[in-house]
């Protein structure tokens, strides 16, 4: 998409140190994600949430849609992607066993039609996966979030493999957050064993994204808030 004549090409700035909570210095422990883009619609292709666009779809390429990796990042080799997607089953891994059967019903009976992936590992260990699944439509998107990655009260609808529980975050600021797309974002409760994991679902049009940090000890916030911001930005 990004190549054809006559697109229409989006820039994106950094997360500004404003919408980030807490950041008043330079060097505030953000990444270098350096000019982040959307791709080029052809010309007179509506985006997600144009008026036109009735059931929300992102007609870009998911793959185009992923965050790209941070300054200093190393790829992620073990995401067994073929051509940039990621099969069902191995996006069951990310989840504890005892979900992945709800999980793979969700994703089958309301149509996923794509999953695409992105990892890296920075030179501090921070782990950062992020998964964007594409459905036909908003309303199967809003379905498979409502029922099975929804809070339930005041932790998440199902839990990550390696984190057996994890609450919403209240202090989550409602002003970083981005247009139509809504953000649910998680933190593994202590005690956590020797990484704690943040989680975030972004529910955007007819995709959810999912992104998953982790560090030794407990995972810093601002990259974290940083990596939900900018793939947020990225999905309209």
């Amino acid at each position: 998409f990004a190549g054809l004549a006559g697109g229409v090409g989006y820039g994106l700035a950094q997360a500004e140190r404003t919408e980030l909570p807490g950041l008043a210095t330079e060097h505030d422990g953000r990444w270098d994600f350096g000019t982040v883009e959307r791709p080029a619609l052809p010309a007179g292709v509506p985006g997600p949430y144009d008026e036109d666009n009735a059931a929300a779809v992102h007609h870009a390429d998911p793959r185009d849609l992923l965050l790209p990796l941070p300054a200093g990042a190393k790829p992620d080799r073990t995401l067994p992607a073929e051509d940039g997607w990621l099969p069902v089953e191995d996006f069951l891994r990310q989840y504890d066993e005892d979900y992945r059967q709800a999980v793979r019903e969700e994703l089958t009976d309301n149509s996923c039609r794509h999953i695409a992936a992105r990892g890296w590992t920075m030179p501090d260990g921070t782990r950062t996966r992020i998964h964007l699944l594409q459905f036909n439509t908003e309303g199967l998107a809003d379905t498979v979030h409502s029922q099975v990655f929804a809070s339930s009260g005041l932790f998440a609808g199902a839990d990550l493999a390696g984190a057996p529980q994890s609450a919403l975050n209240s202090d989550w600021s409602s002003s970083i957050r981005e247009g139509e797309s809504s953000q649910y974002v998680y933190d593994e409760s202590e005690p956590y064993g020797k990484r704690q994991v943040r989680h975030a679902y972004i529910t955007a049009g007819d995709t959810i994204a999912l992104v998953v940090q982790s560090s030794p000890g407990e995972t810093p916030e601002v990259p974290f808030q940083q990596t939900v911001v900018l793939q947020t930005r990225l999905l309209g």
